[in-house]
């Protein structure tokens, strides 16, 4: 349920709608369900309707297209936030129109999703035995292994599968990965995922190979390599531990976006994803510049003078 202060901006708001603009009931419910959302997601900023600002309309309808929801409901939804701060200023309540300048749903592009670092540190620690069985703690490290090299190196799901024990340099700390159209990178190995894969190759990965000579790196029990479905329900059982039901490719998004708000420039990332075009990477664009702005705002002293 919104505020106070949004229950009495929306009351008014559906007041007009219904009394001076004649709209149908299904319309103003409509509008009713559309701006409540919103004003749900700016509570949730400790923000209210009144001094929403441009940035957080274009939050809103990301969050939304993040979710999922197509670009015509997001299109109604934002025509909806256009008719509230149309009323709002003619009857003097604010002095700006948030919605103004806002693109079209149809000139968006979808942000990739990624889970937030402590959900993403909570997924790493997800993988856990489900027994006692030199088995069941051989699958658990080579689970730990994989969730490491998903999100330390930005591994695609196919990459993590067809990866070969020759290929990983655990004394340079690199894995050699073969990428898409069989394009071939270097994949540096953080110190946590070095640990975890010198823990599988020596211990967990003998057991799970038994006695065929296997050149996969990551192994399904009796050697087997292992398939992209297992992978997928691997990661979804690991992230239940963040609440979030995550998938290879977010943890690859997360790696790709968690590098940017530290500062990584992206034709770094571009090489460590091994994207072939640098366009593919600005999509982690707006993570850098939010940085910026949290930067510009908390160390400069203009950014903080009153007019």
């Amino acid at each position: 349920m919104p505020s106070e202060a949004n229950t009495r901006v929306l009351s008014a708001f559906l007041d007009y709608l219904k009394v001076e603009k004649g709209l149908a009931p299904l319309t103003v419910s409509a509008y009713t369900t559309d701006i409540c959302q919103f004003a749900d997601f700016l509570e949730r900023h400790r923000l209210i309707l009144t001094r929403a600002r441009r940035s957080d309309i274009g939050d809103f309808i990301q969050q939304l297209f993040s979710n999922g929801v197509d670009g015509r409901s997001v299109g109604r939804k934002l025509s909806a936030l256009r008719h509230l701060y149309r009323h709002l200023l003619v009857d003097g309540k604010i002095d700006h129109d948030p919605t103004l300048n806002i693109d079209s749903p149809k000139q968006w592009k979808v942000l990739p999703k990624a889970l937030a670092r402590d959900e993403m540190e909570k997924t790493l620690a997800g993988s856990k035995a489900t027994s006692d069985s030199k088995l069941a703690i051989a699958i658990a490290a080579r689970d730990r292994s994989m969730l490491e090299m998903l999100y330390g190196a930005g591994l695609r799901v196919s990459e993590i599968v067809t990866a070969r024990l020759e290929d990983l340099k655990l004394d340079t700390g690199y894995l050699l990965v073969r990428g898409k159209g069989d394009k071939e990178r270097i994949a540096p190995l953080g110190l946590p995922s070095l640990k975890s894969l010198e823990e599988y190759v020596r211990e967990a990965r003998p057991i799970l190979a038994g006695r065929r000579d296997a050149s996969t790196l990551f192994l399904a029990r009796g050697g087997h390599p292992l398939t992209r479905q297992r992978v997928w329900q691997m990661v979804k059982a690991a992230s239940r531990a963040s609440e979030r039901s995550a998938s290879p490719h977010m943890l690859r998004h997360s790696c790709a976006s968690h590098m940017v708000e530290n500062g990584a420039d992206l034709r770094t990332v571009q090489t460590i994803l091994g994207h072939s075009d640098i366009s593919t990477t600005q999509v982690y664009t707006h993570l850098a510049l939010d940085r910026l702005k949290t930067v510009y705002r908390k160390h400069h002293p203009r950014a903080k003078a009153r007019t």
